[in-house]
């Protein structure tokens, strides 16, 4: 099996119809329910009210779990919902020490040989003009609560189905005061060693308008990447030379490109835009916006896999703004400034690409190119994944080097292959595949002789 491709990242037209239909399944009615509810809170601020049952944060994080305890009551006993509570010390922005708590339901796989984990998250705490004011009226209809209407409008669809991987749909709080709840669980999933094969963030995915430029465009979705794991650049003690060696391999061997969040932006947009009509993916290739940054960092610098995805263009007089009306211009994160169509096209795509995953095999182990002589052709050589089922074969992923996306596929059986093209040339990649078509994330090999 062989595909090219001319223009732009590769495409596969056939469908998984169980995907296609939970797809389809996600509402934008839905969507905007929840955000609605979300901005009814008035303030979802971190440090707000944790008494009242119709007020701040306490409220919003009560109604979260209670939403999707309902969702977990379709999914045979395989879904468990609960709070990841523990407390943040004073400091920072933070007044006083503050009880948080992430919001997790985790839909257990069904393959007890299966230990990937695959999460998304959105964050459920909003903020007004100063990050320190608790009391002031914080809708956060679109920053974020849009990316927390996607996990829990997927959450509702994929508690109905089965995956052999379990997947886990995260909302948390203490984004806006310096990613603590994020923070906190990505330790978590280090410190019990959860195998977190990748993690989705989603962080204003609700606007479709770019104030200061005028673009207006629904189409479009950033999806944020870093290339030299944060894991690699992160120096603690005498871990300088590990630092050194870890990314001096990456430039030598030329992977500076196809660090694991590249490869899993890479196979959002294939798997994405393979599901979801009228959407163009953008890879950015920076770990989020200039100098900004999301949850997605949080597990980043854990050593997992992740990335960001957002808005094509933000407008910012709804974004992290006191509600207020100046010389005509309405300020604030409100929901009537929402694109609810947009929300359900962003969250289809969160839907596609983590059902994908969840049904493929796990990504082959050890994936090597050899070294051992100087030729003009490529041995990979790969073992089988060490958790989960047996895959149907392989894709051998291929591109030219000054190429964004994978260009070819070529479809092996084995765990070793030769191309008649030049490892100087080319980039390459393996992936496992099962007979129904879903891919893993893709392997960049690394030398072996």
């Amino acid at each position: 099996m062989f595909f090219t491709l001319t223009t732009f990242a590769q495409t596969t037209i056939r469908q998984d119809a169980g995907i296609k239909q939970m797809v389809d399944d996600v509402s934008a009615k839905n969507v905007e329910a929840i955000i609605r509810k979300l901005v009814s809170f008035k303030t979802r601020h971190t440090m707000s009210d944790t008494t009242s049952k119709t007020e701040g944060i306490g409220a919003a994080r009560d109604w979260i779990k209670g939403e999707m305890e309902k969702y977990a009551a379709a999914s045979n006993g395989r879904m468990k919902v609960e709070f990841d509570a523990f407390t943040q010390p004073a400091g920072g922005r933070y007044a006083k020490p503050t009880v948080l708590k992430n919001v997790l339901a985790i839909l257990k796989g069904t393959d007890p040989t299966d230990t990937r984990v695959y999460m998304v998250s959105g964050h459920y705490d909003s903020r007004v003009t100063d990050v320190m004011n608790i009391k002031g009226d914080a809708p956060g209809a679109v920053d974020d609560a849009s990316g927390t209407a996607v996990s829990m409008e997927i959450c509702r669809i994929m508690a109905q189905r089965a995956f052999p991987a379990t997947i886990i749909f995260m909302a948390v709080p203490g984004e806006e005061q310096g990613l603590n709840g994020s923070a906190h669980v990505a330790k978590r999933a280090k410190d019990e060693h959860w195998n977190i094969d990748a993690m989705l963030n989603n962080d204003i995915v609700g606007n479709t308008f770019g104030q200061d430029n005028g673009i207006k465009d629904n189409t479009k979705v950033r999806v944020f990447s870093e290339g030299i794991a944060s894991v690699n650049a992160v120096v603690r003690g005498d871990t300088s030379r590990r630092v050194a060696t870890a990314i001096g391999g990456l430039i030598g061997n030329g992977g500076e490109n196809d660090g694991p969040s590249r490869q899993l932006a890479r196979y959002t947009k294939e798997i994405a835009e393979r599901y979801v009509e009228n959407l163009d993916v953008k890879l950015i290739y920076r770990r989020d916006r200039f100098l900004r940054g999301g949850d997605q960092t949080s597990f980043q610098l854990q050593g997992f896999t992740a990335v960001r995805l957002t808005e094509m263009n933000e407008d910012f007089t709804h974004q992290h703004q006191d509600l207020r009306t100046e010389k005509g211009v309405i300020y604030g994160d409100l929901p009537q400034y929402a694109d609810y169509n947009y929300v359900q096209k962003v969250a289809r795509m969160n839907l596609s690409v983590l059902a994908n995953l969840a049904s493929a095999p796990a990504s082959p182990d050890n994936v090597g190119v050899t070294t051992s002589g100087l030729t003009n052709t490529t041995t990979l050589k790969w073992q089988p994944p060490i958790t989960g089922k047996k895959p149907a074969g392989y894709y051998i992923l291929m591109r030219e080097t000054i190429s964004p996306y994978w260009e070819k596929k070529i479809f092996v059986t084995g765990t070793e292959t030769t191309l008649n093209y030049s490892k100087d040339n080319y980039f390459f990649a393996v992936q496992s595949v099962d007979a129904e078509g879903h891919e893993s994330l893709p392997m960049y090999p690394k030398p072996v002789r």
